[in-house]
C-alpha cells in the first residue's frame, strides 16, 4: 500500500528537494512561467516527462532548423506496426525547458517509461491507451461529468473556456504555480478513487509511470545533481505523486516490466493534428490562437491580442471576398472585452473572441465567419526538420526524392494540383529534366503503393490522353507516419513499394488480380516485379475462370500496352498473354451471357473491354472472330436479352448491320408476341452505346413506334417501366432531339411535338406515374 500523497504548495519542497512544476502540456502560461522558474532556479538539471529513451532525439528537438510544430514518433520494430506520438509546439512547456537548457548548458532529460515498456503495455488488453492529460478523454465518466460541472458552476461555455481564463491568462507567477498545483491535487483527489474502480489497469499504469519517474530524479540527485538545483516539469496530474517521500521503482520491478523492440524519429507535426486533441497529452482546439496567446504574452502585450486576433479574422474574410470595416473591428474588440468583463476577467478568452467575431462580422450567423475563425484559430502550419536530424531511412529517402523531383513546395496541409505529361520533353538538355514528369508519376505510385497518403490520383475521362496524369498533393502527419511505418518494408521508398507489391503477389489467387499488379508495377517502375507478376498471370492463366474475369484481365492488359512504350518498360512479352486471353473470352461469350439481369450488369462492363480491346489492338488480336461471337449473340432468342440488346448495339455501331437488318432484328425483338419486359430489356441494352447511331437511324425509332402502339393496356404499362428505365440515362439534348423525331413520324411538326412532350407533368399525368412506379409484375 503507497502512503498517502505528501502534499505540495506553491514552489514548496520536502527537505530542500527538487523544484517540481506541474504543467498542461500545450499551455502558453505554462510555458511562461515555467521559464520564470528555470531563470529564477538556474538548475543544473531539467527533468521532464517524457519517454526516457528519446536520447539524441530530445537533443534534436531543439537544433538549429527545427520549427515546431514537431512529434517524436516511437515505433515497434516488427509487424504489426504500433505507434505511440510525443507532440510539440512552440508553445508547450517541455519544448521550452529543452530550449531553455539548451542555451544555459543545463541537462536535460526525459524521465517517463521508455517506449519500448509503453508499446509492450499497449499490446496488452487494458482498458487504457497510454494518453496522458487531465482532461483525456480517457478518463472516466464521473471524471468527464466533473469537468464539465466545473464549466457550469464558473459560468463558462465549457471546461476549455474555464481553463484559460482561470489558467492562461494571469502572469503572476506565484498565483498560477500554487493555483495549478492545487487544483491538480485536488481534482487528483476526487477522481483517483473512481479511476482505481472503474478503470483499474489505467490507474495501474500511471502508478508504475509515476514509481519510474521517482526512480529518473533519485538517479539525477545519485549522480550528483542539487535537489534544490533540479527542477522536474510534469503534467499537473502527476506533480504530487512524485514526491521522494513516496518509493520509487526498484531494480526487481524494472525488470519486470514487458518490453518490445522499438525506435524512435523525428517528425513533422501541424497544427491541425495539435487542434484534433490526438497524440500523447490533449491538444487544444486553437494551436494558431495559442500560438499568438504565447506571442503576446512573450512580448508583455497580453492586451493586444484582442485586436490583433479579431482584425486577422476579418483580413481572412476580406481574402474570400467579404469586407468588414476597420469600425466592425474595434466594436468586436469592445464586445470582447465586456462579454470578459461579466465573466470578471482580465481579458476576453478565446470563446469570447470568437463569439464577438460572429456578432460583429457575421451578424450573429456562425456559418458566415466559420471558414475565416478556422483559418485564424487552427492555420495550416506544419513543422519542418533540417538535413541531418534523425530520421528513418524511408523518411530521408522521401525527402531526397521530393527534393529531386521539384515536389518539396506540396509539402503542405493546402491541398495543390498537379499535371503531369509522361512524354519525353525534347526541349530540355539533361535526361533527368527531360524525364522529370513520368519521374513523378513513378515516385507518386509508389507512395500510393505504400498507402502514404499524400498523393491522390484522379480519375480521367475518356478524353484524356494515354500520357496525361491529374493528381492532388497534400501532406499530412498521417503521411509522416504512414512513412515511418514503411520503414519496416525498406529503406527507400522503391524497396519498400516492391516488398509490398511483391506480398500482394504471394497472395494473388486469379488472373485480373495478377493483371492490376502487372500494371501496378508498370506504373511504380519496378520491372522486376512486373517480371514476376507476369510470370503468376501466366501460371493463373491456365486455369482462368469467368468471362468477367479474363474480360478485366484483357482490359488491364490492354491499357498496359497502349502507354507501356510512354513509360520506358518493355510489354511486348504480354501480347502473346492478351491473345490467349481474349481468345479464350471470345469463345466464352455466348455460354456466359445466358444469365439473369443482376449478372447482365457486370456482363456488359466485360463486354465493353473486351470490345475496346479488339479496336485499339486489331493488329494483334482477332477483331473478326470477336465480331461473328457479337453477330451470334445478338441474333439469339435464349441469351440474356440486355446483352443482346447491346451486343446488336456494337454491331450496328461498326456499320457491320445495315437497315434492312436494323429494320428485321427491331422488328423481331419488339413485336406484340414477346413479353414486354424481354422487348424493352432487349432495347435497353441496345440503347446503352453509341447514342448518336441510334439518333441518325429514323427507321429504328418508326419500328419502336410501331410496337407500342401494337401493346394491349397491360403489356403497354409493362413495357413503359422498362422504356423509362432504358431512357433514363439519355442526356436531356438527346431526349429533345428523340421528341422531335417522334414529331414528325407522327406528322405533328418535330418543334411543337418536341416543346409538347417536354412539358412539366400535369396533376393527372402525375397520377399516372405513380401507379406506373407501382405496377404489379405478377409473374415476372
Amino acid at each position: 500500500m503507497a502512503k498517502p500523497i505528501q502534499r505540495l504548495h506553491g514552489d514548496e519542497r520536502l527537505s530542500d528537494g527538487p523544484h517540481y512544476f506541474g504543467v498542461r502540456h500545450l499551455s502558453p502560461a505554462g510555458s511562461y512561467h515555467l521559464l520564470a522558474l528555470l531563470q529564477e532556479v538556474k538548475p543544473t538539471a531539467v527533468l521532464i516527462e517524457g519517454p526516457s529513451d528519446a536520447g539524441i532525439l530530445a537533443e534534436q528537438l531543439t537544433a538549429r532548423g527545427v520549427i515546431p510544430p514537431v512529434a517524436m514518433l516511437a515505433y515497434t520494430d516488427r509487424l504489426p506496426v504500433r505507434t505511440l506520438l510525443y507532440p510539440f509546439a512552440e508553445y508547450s512547456p517541455e519544448y521550452q525547458a529543452l530550449q531553455w537548457a539548451r542555451w544555459n548548458d543545463c541537462q536535460a532529460e526525459f524521465i517517463d517509461l521508455p517506449t519500448e515498456v509503453s508499446l509492450a503495455l499497449a499490446d496488452v488488453k487494458y482498458d487504457w491507451k497510454p494518453v496522458n492529460d487531465e482532461s483525456s478523454q480517457e478518463q472516466p465518466e464521473r471524471s468527464v461529468d466533473l469537468y464539465s460541472r466545473i464549466a457550469e458552476l464558473s459560468g463558462e461555455p465549457d471546461y476549455e473556456a474555464y481553463w484559460e481564463r482561470h489558467f492562461e491568462h494571469h502572469l503572476q507567477p506565484d498565483t498560477y504555480r500554487s493555483g495549478i498545483r492545487h487544483y491538480a491535487e485536488e481534482m487528483r483527489a476526487l477522481t483517483e478513487g473512481d479511476e482505481q474502480r472503474l478503470t483499474p489497469n489505467a490507474y495501474a499504469y500511471n502508478e508504475i509511470r509515476e514509481a519510474y519517474m521517482r526512480r529518473k530524479i533519485q538517479e539525477t540527485i545519485a549522480a550528483g545533481h542539487k535537489p534544490d538545483r533540479i527542477v522536474v516539469v510534469s503534467g499537473a496530474h502527476h506533480t504530487s505523486a512524485l514526491s521522494l517521500e513516496l518509493p520509487a521503482m526498484t531494480d526487481a520491478e524494472l525488470k519486470k516490466l514487458p518490453r518490445v523492440p522499438s525506435k524512435m524519429t523525428l517528425m513533422p507535426y501541424s497544427y491541425y493534428k495539435l487542434s484534433s486533441h490526438s497524440g500523447y497529452g490533449a491538444g487544444n482546439q486553437a494551436p494558431a490562437y495559442f500560438t499568438l496567446l504565447w506571442h503576446c504574452m512573450k512580448q508583455g502585450k497580453m492586451d493586444e491580442l484582442p485586436a490583433l486576433y479579431l482584425s486577422s479574422v476579418a483580413a481572412q474574410m476580406r481574402e474570400q471576398g467579404t469586407w468588414r470595416s476597420t469600425a466592425s473591428v474595434i466594436e468586436a474588440v469592445r464586445l470582447a472585452d465586456a462579454l470578459a468583463s461579466m465573466h470578471v476577467g482580465v481579458q476576453p478568452t478565446w470563446k469570447d473572441l470568437r463569439d464577438a467575431a460572429t456578432v460583429l462580422f457575421g451578424f450573429g450567423e456562425f456559418s458566415v465567419v466559420a471558414e475565416a475563425l478556422a483559418r485564424v484559430d487552427i492555420g495550416t502550419t506544419i513543422g519542418s526538420l533540417p538535413e541531418g536530424v534523425s530520421q528513418t531511412p524511408v523518411q530521408d529517402d522521401l525527402n531526397r526524392e521530393l527534393k529531386r523531383l521539384k515536389l518539396e513546395k506540396y509539402k503542405t496541409l493546402v491541398a495543390a494540383g498537379l499535371e503531369l505529361d509522361l512524354r519525353e520533353n525534347r526541349r530540355v538538355k539533361s535526361e533527368e529534366a527531360a524525364y522529370l514528369d513520368l519521374n513523378r508519376s513513378v515516385f507518386l505510385h509508389r507512395l500510393e503503393a505504400l498507402g502514404i497518403r499524400f498523393a491522390h490520383k484522379q480519375r480521367v475521362s475518356q478524353t484524356d490522353a494515354t500520357w496525361a496524369e491529374h493528381w492532388v498533393l497534400q501532406w499530412s502527419p498521417e503521411a509522416e507516419i504512414e512513412t515511418v511505418e514503411s520503414t519496416l518494408k525498406g529503406e527507400t521508398v522503391e524497396l519498400a513499394a516492391a516488398y509490398v507489391i511483391h506480398e500482394e503477389l504471394l497472395a494473388c489467387s486469379n488472373i485480373a488480380d495478377a493483371a492490376k499488379l502487372i500494371r501496378k508495377s508498370c506504373e511504380c517502375g519496378l520491372p522486376q516485379v512486373m517480371g514476376q507478376a507476369t510470370s503468376s498471370l501466366q501460371a493463373l492463366a491456365v486455369d482462368a475462370g469467368s468471362f468477367e474475369q479474363i474480360a478485366e484481365t484483357v482490359h488491364e492488359l490492354s491499357v498496359l500496352l497502349q502507354y507501356g512504350s510512354i513509360r520506358r518498360i518493355e510489354t511486348e512479352t504480354l501480347v502473346p498473354i492478351l491473345q490467349q486471353l481474349f481468345l479464350r473470352g471470345t469463345l466464352m461469350l455466348q455460354d456466359a451471357a445466358g444469365c439473369n439481369d443482376d449478372a447482365a450488369a457486370g456482363m456488359l462492363t466485360a463486354i465493353h473491354a473486351m470490345d475496346a480491346a479488339a479496336g485499339e489492338h486489331h493488329q494483334e488480336l482477332d477483331g473478326q472472330l470477336w465480331m461473328t461471337k457479337l453477330k451470334e449473340l445478338a441474333e439469339r432468342d435464349d441469351r440474356n436479352a440486355k446483352l443482346s440488346g447491346y451486343a446488336f448495339s456494337i454491331v450496328l455501331e461498326r456499320n457491320e448491320a445495315g437497315e434492312e437488318d436494323c429494320a428485321r432484328e427491331v422488328s423481331r425483338r419488339l413485336s406484340p408476341g414477346i413479353p414486354a419486359d424481354i422487348g424493352s430489356g432487349w432495347f435497353e441494352g441496345m440503347s446503352m452505346r453509341n447514342r448518336y447511331a441510334l439518333l441518325s437511324r429514323d427507321y429504328l425509332w418508326r419500328q419502336l413506334d410501331a410496337y407500342v402502339q401494337s401493346l394491349e393496356a397491360e403489356p403497354f404499362k409493362r413495357s413503359l417501366v422498362f422504356l423509362r428505365r432504358a431512357f433514363g440515362g439519355f442526356e436531356p439534348r438527346e431526349k429533345a432531339a428523340i421528341a422531335e423525331l417522334l414529331g414528325d413520324l407522327w406528322g405533328t411538326g418535330a418543334e411543337d411535338t418536341g416543346a409538347a412532350l417536354q412539358q412539366p407533368l400535369n396533376e393527372e399525368e402525375k397520377e399516372q406515374l405513380d401507379e406506373l412506379n407501382d405496377f404489379d409484375f405478377g409473374d415476372l
